[in-house]
C-alpha cells in the first residue's frame, strides 16, 4: 500500500508547534505515533530544512498522492 498525504498529516501534524518542524522532529513524530515503516522512510527522504506549515511538506512529495483512491488512479 503506497504512503499517502493524509497518512503522512495523520502521524505528522502534531510536529508543527510555533517556529515550525524539522525533518528529524517529523521522523520523531510519526515514529511516536506508530508510522509504519514505508512513511518514515518518505520523511527521512525530505530535504533537512524548517517547514513552517505542513503544506510546505507537498512541494517536496509532489508525486505522493492524497489519499488511496487518489492513488489507485
Amino acid at each position: 500500500m503506497p504512503v499517502t498525504r493524509t497518512e503522512i498529516a495523520d502521524h505528522v501534524r502534531a510536529a508543527f508547534a510555533p517556529g515550525g518542524a524539522t525533518r528529524q522532529s517529523l521522523v520523531d513524530a510519526a515514529a511516536g505515533s506508530q508510522a509504519r515503516p514505508a512513511v518514515l522512510r518518505v520523511l527521512r527522504r525530505l530535504p533537512d530544512h524548517q517547514y513552517q506549515e505542513l503544506r510546505h511538506l507537498w512541494g517536496d512529495l509532489p508525486e505522493m498522492p492524497v489519499d488511496h483512491d487518489d492513488a489507485a488512479g
